[in-house]
């Protein structure tokens, strides 16, 4: 049976209906926000997985219908999900994922299928809405709801998921998802802000959340499902005790070892032994397999709770570090000769090798999505080989770890670059880790910036990133908040901060727990030791270089930019491009225009015209003939040209290259001309006087009219006379 229900969410409206789409799923709803429309559904699995971890799967899909477009390419169908839908279905799982059971088995999956878009309302908000909501209808144990909303500041006040125009203006764009109780993901970019500005904003933004939450409550109250009691994965509490006994004070010790690869090994060294121990003690129990399966996962546990312990108890760091104390830090650039710029980061044992990448406008990327952004001209991509964590693994498209970080180190280096007027290039970093052990997103920032700084992109200020950790007791009663966390306690601890920002302010945040949510006084802790930290990583930075370089590498492609009548772009064009191909492939003194030394011409609708090139010397030329292309004849005006053709009507004369015009044959000579054939033959120089353009828009010139007028045999007799007689 379809129920409606609505909610009046600072001004805009918020409907929800059920009951009438997609009711063989679990849970469904289809949200209505604005003009924007998401059908969300959550389905759980009939049986327990054999995997040993919770099997939970979001998807978002986008569907180019929504906005009107028909996908591009060949096959007219859409196709692997685009970067910002991977994004999106990472911000949906983060803050959901944390409230379900971890010892669940039964596969979940939670798809989000856009339906329409209106650019003012965020159809990632209407689907996080939705995943939280058809979850909490279902029979399926959730323990939500979770919302999220957008929040942007303009001045001094914040505002409730901004429109586009909005958006523009706002020095803040913030996600922040939670209960009624907490936050539990936050997910921003800000131009340089402080941290005060931005925690302000999130709980701003939380008790927008509240209200969220209770309307969810509302509609599960009057509605929602009976949740089932499903089959855990649990531990049997005499093995717990058995393998506690044998196996812990052995993983305490070893995870102290500094060396990662050192204290990973004894930490499996150690595993093995206890799996070959419990082996034989179980070898003729018949459910031996089970069993073993259970001593891995009690091992787990015991490794992160000895981490735990360590931390919270003994406020000793698996590596020996204080709380706030950072890794040893080490940066240097120009590694590489022929890149436009280079730099290594090292953090610890966390390496990024990162490359900057300058080109022409007109390379920027197509972006075929949802949003109403076409293009983007600053990319950074991350890449996560394998080896820089000692082991093998598959190699191929990125996955969504490698797309997520890379947008996180694109959004905090977003806020510096420069605007296309002030540096009109399209830039691509890319990060290359060498090595992993914690943080190596955070290390992609700092790399990232100094191959920027050393391919001399003038960003507005150095931005470093740091990624804080946070570990609560046993109890829950107590905390302790890690600066610069290395993968142990990442992968061990309750969460993952990164901050990134410059001496200024914050320009990058993401935050995912693995508890139910975080307080404000542990984001005011986590911040301000996070801006401690971001300048010491700052001072090593620019101890490695101080501030953009003045010139660009040999090899980046040097520009010429200026401004002719946006009317005359079409002439410069030429029919079917044969203009701009003539001037590129005569200036650049090659054969074909996909030869790599070709000069590169963006022209913009507004008159500007961009060209790029390695040697100077072929922007100057190139240059010089686009002029002679757009240059305007001024009527009545004499110039020198050359015979390009002749015909019995008359002659073609090019005045400069692209500029031809008619010399009828009456206008050839003073006296009549039979044939211009007689007087003209192709590649004389003759000078002519511009009569202008006739109403079909073509050029006349004369040459009669530009040369002397031949004195009369009358007059001549006159003047002899008069000569004799003086």
């Amino acid at each position: 049976m379809k129920k409606e229900f609505t909610l009046d969410f600072y001004g805009r409206k918020i409907t929800v209906e059920t009951g009438w789409l997609a009711k063989q799923a679990n849970g469904s709803c289809l949200v209505r926000y604005g003009d924007t429309v998401v059908l969300s559904v959550s389905v759980m699995g009939k049986t327990i997985v054999t995997q040993d971890f919770f099997p939970l799967q979001v998807l978002y899909q986008e569907k180019l219908y929504s906005v009107g477009k028909i996908p591009g390419g060949f096959i007219k169908r859409e196709g692997r999900p685009t970067d910002e839908a991977t994004l999106a279905a990472r911000l949906i799982d983060r803050p959901i994922r944390p409230m379900f059971d971890e010892n669940l088995r039964n596969e979940i999956q939670v798809v989000n299928t856009v339906l329409s878009v209106d650019q003012d309302n965020s159809p990632v908000m209407a689907a996080l809405f939705g995943s939280s909501l058809s979850l909490g209808i279902s029979e399926i144990p959730f323990d939500g709801p979770v919302c999220g909303v957008v929040v942007g500041k303009i001045g001094k006040e914040y505002i409730i998921n901004p429109t586009v125009e909005q958006l523009e203006q706002s020095s803040l764009n913030l996600t922040v998802a939670g209960t009624k109780e907490a936050i539990c993901m936050v997910e921003a970019g800000a131009n340089e802000l402080s941290e005060k500005a931005v925690l302000d904003g999130i709980l701003f933004g939380h008790e927008a959340i509240k209200k969220l939450c209770a309307f969810q409550s509302e509609i599960i109250n009057e509605i929602g499902k009976e949740k089932v009691e499903l089959d855990k994965a649990e531990l049997e509490s005499d093995l717990v005790s058995a393998v506690t006994k044998y196996a812990y004070q052995n993983i305490l010790d070893a995870i102290q070892i500094k060396d990662k690869l050192q204290s990973a090994a004894k930490v499996e060294e150690i595993k093995q032994q206890t799996i070959g121990y419990f082996t034989s003690v179980y070898l003729e129990d018949e459910l031996l397999d089970d069993k073993l399966k259970q001593v891995s996962k009690i091992l787990y546990n015991l490794e992160a709770d000895a981490v735990r312990s360590l931390i919270t108890e003994q406020h000793i760091r698996p590596d020996g570090r204080k709380m706030d104390e950072i890794r040893p830090l080490d940066a240097m650039i120009d590694l590489l000769p022929r890149t436009h710029g280079s730099a290594v980061f090292t953090r610890g044992q966390t390496q990024s090798l990162a490359t900057t990448t300058l080109g022409a406008i007109g390379e920027h990327q197509v972006l075929d999505g949802l949003g109403i952004e076409e293009a983007k001209r600053f990319m950074l991509h991350y890449n996560f080989p394998a080896f820089s964590v000692g082991e093998i693994g598959r190699y191929g498209s990125p996955g969504r770890r490698e797309i997520g970080h890379g947008a996180l180190g694109e959004r905090a280096l977003s806020y510096v670059i420069p605007s296309e007027e002030e540096f009109p290039y399209t830039i691509r970093v890319v990060s290359e880790i060498l090595e992993s052990n914690g943080s190596s997103s955070q290390a992609t920032i700092c790399a990232g910036c100094l191959s920027l700084m050393a391919a001399g992109v003038p960003i507005k200020a150095p931005v470093a990133g740091i990624a804080m950790g946070l570990i609560t007791s046993k109890d829950e009663k107590s905390y302790t908040i890690l600066t610069d966390i290395q993968g142990l306690e990442d992968h061990m601890g309750d969460m993952d901060f990164k901050v990134a920002g410059t001496r200024e302010g914050i320009t990058a945040l993401q935050m995912d727990i693995k508890i139910k949510g975080v307080t404000k006084e542990i984001l005011k802790e986590a911040l301000a030791q996070a801006k401690k930290a971001r300048f010491e990583i700052l001072d090593v930075m620019e101890d490695c270089i101080k501030e953009p370089r003045q010139e660009l590498s040999p090899y980046a492609p040097k520009i010429e930019t200026f401004t002719i009548n946006p009317e005359k772009i079409k002439d410069v064009i030429g029919r079917g491009g044969d203009m701009i191909t003539k001037i590129i492939l005569e200036s650049s003194h090659v054969k074909t225009v996909n030869d790599k030394d070709a000069v590169k011409v963006d022209l913009e609708d507004d008159g500007r015209v961009i060209i790029y090139h390695s040697n100077q010397e072929i922007i100057a030329e190139t240059k010089r003939r686009i002029l002679d292309v757009v240059r305007e004849v001024e009527e009545d005006k004499i110039y020198t040209g050359k015979v390009v053709k002749v015909e019995d009507f008359g002659c073609f004369v090019e005045l400069w290259p692209g500029c031809e015009g008619l010399v009828h044959v009456s206008e050839l000579a003073h006296e009549r001309v039979g044939k211009p054939k007689d007087v003209v033959k192709v590649g004389d120089e003759i000078i002519v006087k511009s009569l202008g353009y006739d109403n079909r828009g073509r050029l006349n010139l004369s040459r009669k009219a530009a040369l002397p007028k031949p004195i009369k045999k009358e007059e001549k007799k006159h003047k002899e006379e008069k000569k004799n007689i003086e």
